[in-house]
Formats: C-alpha cells, structure tokens, sequence
C-alpha cells in the first residue's frame, strides 16, 4: 500500500485526517465504524473531549502518531490519552477511539493506558475512562497478554489507584470480557441507556457454555447494571449528560486524597414546606426524604449516586453551606426504609468513596432497622451489613447523625448512631431511637398476656395502652436527658445549626489522620 503523507494542522482534527484517509484507501477497515456513528448518536471521542473540558486548556497528549504507519493505519492505536482541564483543574483522560477497529485494545492501546495512568498517579490528578471498545485483539494477544505491561496492568494500576486520586468510567458503548473490570474498579461509573454494556461473556459466548439464551440488556445493559447489579452509579440517556455527570461529579471532590474540596459560595435551600410540615408525627407513615433533604441542601446542590438501585437507601453529594457534604439518608416511602444487603452495600460503597476524599458525612435516619428472613440471611445480609458497619465505624471524616424520626435496633447504629462515635448524634422533636418499635416490643414483652386475654375489645385495649407507655418511655427527650443525643433541634434550626457544626469539625482538623495506618479504598460490593 503507497503510504500517504499527512499533515497535522489546528484547523483539522485526527477524526477528520481519519476519516479522509478511509475514503483515499478503499480497503480501510475504519470506514464503516464512521457510518454506524450518527445513526446511535455517538460523537466521534475528540468531540467528547472537547465537550468536556474546558475550552483551549489541552497540556499534554502523547501518542499521537502510534501506529499511523502501519499498513492498516491505525492512528493512535484506537485510543487517545491526554491531560486537559475541567473545572479549572487539571484532569487524566483515557478515551477509546471506536472508528479504529470498533475501540479494541491493540500492543500501543495498552501502553498509552498504562502510561496516562502513571502519570495520573504521579501528579495526583483525577482520571477519566471513556469507555466504548469491543475488547482484546486477539491477533496481537501475544504481544497484549501475559507480559508485566500487558492488559492485566492496567487493572493492577486501576485497583492501586482507588482512593488516591478520583477515578471515573463513562461508558458509551462495550466493555467485554476481561475489560470489564475497568468500570467495576472505579470510584464513579456512568453508563449511557441503550448503547453502554458490561459483560464477562457475550450472550452468544452464554449460550454455546451454558445454553442460556439472553439479549444483550438482560447479560449486561446498562440499566440491568443500574437497576439490579448495583455496577452502574448513575444511568443517562446521551453521552452529553453522561460528560456532564462527569464535570459534575468532579465538582464535588478535591485533586486527590491529599486535598479537601473547594468551599464554593453559599446558596439558600429551595423555598417549600418546613421541616416541621414534611416530617409526619406518626412513625407509621412512609415520609419521602428528598423534600427533607431540599430544605437543608444548598438549591439545586443536590447530585444523587445510585438513584435507581436499592432506592430504600439515598446516597449522593451536595453542598451545606457552600461545603461539599455526602448525604446517607433512608426512603421509608420505598420498602419502609428497612436496610436491605443491597442498601448496606450501596451505603457502604458511598462511605467509603466520602472517606476517601476528605467528604464529611451527614446521616439522615428514618428506619425500623435491617430486613429479616430467611431470603436475605441467604443473601449474606450479616456479611453485607457488616461491611456497612465496619465502613461508617473507620471513616476519618467529620459524622453527624440527625435521627428524623424513627431509628430502631442495628439500624441506629449502621446509621451512625451514636456508639459508631460520630462528631455529634442529634435528632428532632420527634426522633424515637430503641431497640424496636412499639408495635414489636410490646408483642414481644407481652405476648403470653395478650395471648391470655380472651375478649378481643380488652385485649386491643391492652395492646394499645402498652403501645402508648412505650412510646412515652422512647421519645427523644428520654435520651437526650441521659447526654446519649447531642441535641434536640428544631426543623426550623437544623440547616444553621449543621452549617456551624460542620465548619467546626472540620477546623484544623488533620485530614492525614490515619493515612500512616491505612487507606481507604473505595469499594463496590
């Protein structure tokens, strides 16, 4: 093949030459990955690029040129690696090209990867993965595999990486096979509706192993691994928001864990309904959190994590006072707000991404504690709670705790009641923290008693009255008395006084504490 010489200008991109240089060689293997593009509503990766970061802030990019004089022209080797800025800081990016053999991972995808990643890791800079490859080549799987800087590094560095330096996945399209350990070791993973899919085997792979016939969604769509797998953080619909939760995201997190976030200018919460009028006096009506949550956030602070799975358990970030705070909050609108081993995993796996990143905590509690069963003993909920419970119990960041309502047996204490030694355990007026509800205790104080009254009326009577003695017994001034709860403060209060209670945890405080006995890594399940 006569080689064509090509010259680089400001004026004409790599995709453009690319793509001029499939239509002189007819025999290109590139052409037809440009035709599939717009039809899907891709955009070709240097647009994304430019869609995310910001404008004329381009540092670094090498490997530009790899592989541009093999015979089948490869520019790049299907992937471009570069420093640039997003949000006025300088951030990684690691980002396959799909019009270069469909994205896949040839002997120079790897070292770029590798390198960009080292250089992440040396100059504590977050790191993004624009995800969009149909794997391994296997034709040059000898020089890709088995060797110390093969594909299997890149994985070694992505799990070393966890909890020094913010690592996201975008995933536009496939990541298959062994690849898709990349998204499952990040700290943040968006997947795009319809077009992203994670899998270990393809379901043509599935069905000659197993004989299981499955679509492509059900093995590994993105809103199976949002919905059911837990593997997706957040599920959007193009891939302009999925760059946009990505400039988000960053927003709310330092360089590296060495760093604190920003604190930004203040915003009042939304105007609405008082804390007071959202929050129901009777512990058996389900109450929804995000309007709770709205009253005490900076306006339109709030950017939720995992919004679609395990939906009984709210995680996500937000801004108290112009400081970047994670919310842990329980939805007894959603299955009572009882802990289920999925919302221990999804809490936990929040914990620890805050932790990491010098993120203070506030819990907001609303529960009658962790689901019981034979189903979820099955499901390792003693496991999965346990983790949840080791993770709030070594998080270093500033904790407190507002008990809402309700905040019965193991379930105060995941929620970072007061024995996981938070800053500071407060409530509202009408908090009940116990051991368990009324309807519970007094079935298991009374149950021979109830059982001896025979006339239904007496023993309703009964049942009721020792309802109403229990409650008394647990009302929130009981322990406050007792110094077990910090304070009772009053809806109206709650935004000011988590505003000063946060500055003042977080003054002077070493945000290096523990780092010589441990690291937080950030971790999925």
């Amino acid at each position: 093949m006569e080689e064509t010489k090509t010259t680089l200008t400001k004026e004409k991109s790599i995709d453009q030459i690319v793509y001029e240089k499939a239509n002189e060689i007819k025999t290109s293997a590139n052409r037809p990955y440009y035709e599939k593009m717009k039809p899907i509503g891709k955009m070709f990766v240097r647009d994304k690029i430019k869609y995310l970061v910001d404008e004329d802030s381009f540092e670094v990019e090498d490997g530009l040129f790899a592989r541009c004089k093999d015979e089948d022209f490869l520019p790049g080797d299907a992937v471009v690696t570069l420093v640039a800025k997003i949000n006025g800081q300088p951030v990684a990016i690691i980002a396959n090209d799909l019009t270069i053999k469909a994205g896949t991972w040839g002997k120079k995808t790897i070292e770029k990867i590798i390198r960009m990643q080292e250089l992440a890791e040396k100059r504590k800079i977050p790191l993004i993965y624009m995800i969009d490859s149909a794997g391994s080549r296997l034709n040059e799987q000898f020089e890709t595999f088995t060797d110390r800087r093969h594909a299997g590094k890149i994985f070694y560095d992505t799990a070393r990486l966890s909890g020094l330096i913010p690592q996201i996945a975008l995933v536009f399209g496939p990541s298959p096979a062994g690849s898709a350990y990349l998204p499952a070791l990040c700290d943040f993973v968006v997947m795009v509706n319809k077009n992203a899919s994670v899998y270990l085997g393809s379901p043509r792979m599935a069905e000659m192993a197993t004989g299981e016939k499955v679509s492509m969604e059900e093995m590994g769509g993105a809103r199976m691994h949002n919905t059911v797998s837990g593997l997706g953080d957040m599920l959007v619909e193009n891939e302009q928001e999925a760059l946009d939760a990505a400039k988000k995201y960053l927003s709310y997190l330092p360089q590296n864990w060495l760093k604190t976030p920003a604190v930004v200018e203040a915003k009042p919460p939304v105007d609405g309904k008082s804390i007071e009028e959202l929050v129901p006096a009777n512990q058996r009506i389900p109450m929804d959190m995000y309007p709770v949550i709205e009253r005490i956030v900076d306006k339109d602070s709030f950017f939720e994590f995992k919004k679609l799975y395990a939906k009984e358990m709210i995680t996500g970030f937000c801004r108290i006072g112009g400081r970047s705070i994670g919310i842990v909050a329980n939805q007894s609108k959603v299955k009572g707000g009882v802990i289920f081993p999925e919302s221990a995993e999804k809490a936990a796996h929040f914990i620890s991404l805050c932790d990491a990143y010098n993120i203070p905590l506030l819990f907001l509690v609303d529960l009658p504690g962790f689901m019981v069963g034979s189903k979820v003993e099955k499901e390792a909920i003693i496991r999965r709670g346990a983790r949840m419970l080791s993770t709030v119990a070594n998080a270093t960041v500033p904790r407190i705790a507002v008990i809402v309502r309700k905040a019965y047996g193991a379930g105060y204490v995941v929620m970072s009641g007061a024995s996981m030694q938070p800053d500071a355990c407060i409530a509202l007026p009408q908090a009940q923290p116990a051991i368990m509800g009324p309807e519970a205790a007094v079935n298991a104080m009374y149950y021979n008693k109830i059982q001896s009254i025979e006339d239904p009326a007496e023993r309703q009577q009964f049942i009721q009255e020792q309802r109403e003695k229990y409650n008394d017994d647990i009302n929130v001034w009981s322990p406050a008395s007792e110094l077990y709860i910090d304070d009772v403060v009053p809806g109206d209060r709650l935004r000011k006084d988590l505003i000063q209670r946060f500055d003042l945890y977080t003054q002077n405080r070493d945000i290096l504490e523990g780092i010589a006995q441990k690291k937080t890594v950030v971790r999925r399940g």
